[in-house]
């Protein structure tokens, strides 16, 4: 195996890493949803990040009984 070779399964195992690490402790993947929004919806236009962040955050804590305390 070459170095680049390495280098490259290496990022990419840190990106799935940290991918999952967001996932578990809540933090919206902006990327992650343009990426489905043009890929599965190729009529409509993504929200910019202030809207997709701004409604991820009236969703988490606009739900009750969804926390622990």
């Amino acid at each position: 195996m070459t170095t680049r070779e390495l280098t490259t399964r290496t990022r990419d195992r840190v990106e799935r890493v940290a991918a999952v690490v967001r996932r578990i402790i809540g933090v919206p993947d902006y990327d992650r949803y343009v990426t489905h929004v043009t890929t599965n919806h190729p009529g409509c236009t993504p929200m910019s990040r202030e809207e997709f962040t701004q409604q991820r955050m009236n969703e988490r804590y606009s739900r009750p009984g969804s926390r622990c305390c």
